[in-house]
């Protein structure tokens, strides 16, 4: 098969989950389909919507956009064009989207128009929030970062997009112009997703929010957890150090909870420290920084991992993951590759992270973004650190010997999937899709 996958970001440019996780899909795709891949990246210096293209290896190509100035749009009529003048040389026989924010929505309208199959893997809320995490920026506003229950078009321009109003003090003309705006985004993305012949849900949280609060019929969508390279996992070998560590893994940005994490490690007393890697993010990083050195405890930020070198350089120096997101992740890779290694997990009892976490079986749970309970948690772990190896040792759920699924597993499903639709005579329309798959 020809797989055109469609993604927002690709290692290394991109380093976050649901890039990781394409790059795996594709590499093991490439083994014995020609697989395609259409990214961006954000070359200043180059023309809007310029396309670069790096052959990566005999079957794997990626076709890279420019998309430096975009901000906050999400349909590109030139964009769409040049796509659609690419697709007509491409001829893939299916497309795979994993995420079409900073690139254009009007990509679907192309891919139907060509009458390619689409599956369309769900890694957030972008396609019912805007800005994908259910997570308001509040600005000028005491509590920032509060969770929205549901997607509200004024609530959205009162709460998230009152940054871009010329004056603290919200004018009607500003209001009205961002909520317009915002049902505009919100019918595009509604409209997109009619023209999608199957979603793919990493955790049935989602799953289920998808269908309940945005609308999906439950026929169009279906569970399927992530697949990973467990090779990379294997043979962990616990560095000796007196210290209980702790580790997080991840982008240092507010929504992962980094500063909830350090302010609730600093309350602990003991033998104790905690290593945080990732990419740095500015003055995020700065800032994270700048708190961690108030603690009295040892913190260290180890900076950027390579992930398919994460056993060497991350897992053989921690003694637990803490997973404190602000928002209702999803499917956390980070979760699952701490389990394939055997190291428990310490996460909130919230969204994604309690699917694949069960408090004291594989792991522990603290209430979602309440510091002093991560602490509690953080501060149970320090004190029974056999029993943590235990739960470590239980690894993921939903396998019998902890296993987390296997990368050609999930290939193999996705390649069954991949044929029916291809195979179907019946075009991308929920009514003709739903009669033919129910």
């Amino acid at each position: 098969m020809h797989i055109l996958k469609i993604i927002h970001g690709y290692p290394p440019l991109y380093n976050a989950g649901s890039e990781v996780y394409s790059q795996t899909l594709c590499e093991a795709l490439a083994q014995n389909h020609q697989v395609t891949i259409f990214t961006r990246e954000a070359d200043p210096y180059r023309p809007d919507f310029e396309v670069r293209i790096v052959q990566l290896e005999k079957n794997l190509t990626l076709y890279i956009v420019n998309m430096p100035r975009e901000k906050d749009g999400f349909d590109h009529p030139d964009l769409n064009v040049r796509f659609a003048k690419y697709l007509s040389t491409l001829n893939p026989d299916v497309a795979h989207i994993g995420h079409l924010n900073h690139l254009s929505t009007g990509w679907v309208n192309v891919l139907n128009r060509a009458k390619v199959p689409i599956i369309f893997t769900l890694h957030d809320f972008w396609l019912m929030c805007p800005r994908g995490q259910f997570l308001q920026i509040n600005f000028n506003q005491p509590a920032f970062y509060q969770l929205c229950e549901k997607q509200d078009d004024q609530i959205c321009a009162q709460n998230c997009y009152n940054r871009f109003f010329p004056s603290s003090v919200p004018h009607i003309q500003d209001l009205t112009y961002w909520t317009h705006w915002i049902a505009k985004r919100m019918a595009a993305t509604r409209t997109l997703c009619q023209y999608v012949d199957v979603f793919i849900a990493p955790s049935r949280y989602l799953m289920k929010r998808f269908i309940s609060d945005f609308g999906i019929e439950s026929s169009r969508i279906q569970y399927l957890d992530y697949g990973f390279d467990r090779q990379r996992f294997m043979g962990r070998k616990r560095q000796k150090e007196s210290a209980f560590t702790f580790g997080y893994i991840g982008t240092h940005i507010p929504s992962k909870g980094v500063d909830l994490l350090i302010q609730a490690f600093s309350t602990l007393e003991g033998d104790v420290q905690l290593r945080i890697w990732g990419r740095e993010s500015g003055q995020s990083t700065q800032a994270l920084k700048s708190m961690a050195a108030l603690s009295a405890n040892v913190i260290e930020f180890k900076g950027e991992y390579v992930n398919k070198n994460m056993l060497e350089m991350v897992f053989n120096y921690v003694d637990a993951i803490v997973v404190p997101s602000i928002w209702m992740e999803n499917a956390p890779l980070v979760i699952h590759e701490a389990q394939a290694c055997g190291v428990p997990v310490i996460t909130a009892d919230a969204g994604g992270m309690a699917e694949y976490v069960q408090h004291k079986v594989n792991g522990l749970l603290f209430q979602h973004r309440d510091k002093n309970s991560l602490a509690d948690q953080m501060n149970y772990a320090l004190a029974n650190p056999e029993e943590m190896k235990q739960l470590g040792n239980r690894g993921y759920l939903f396998s019998s010997d902890g296993q987390i699924p296997d990368i050609h597993q999930h290939v193999a499903d996705l390649e069954d999937l991949y044929e029916s639709l291809i195979n179907s005579s019946y075009p991308s329309n929920p009514s003709t899709y739903v009669a033919h798959h129910a």
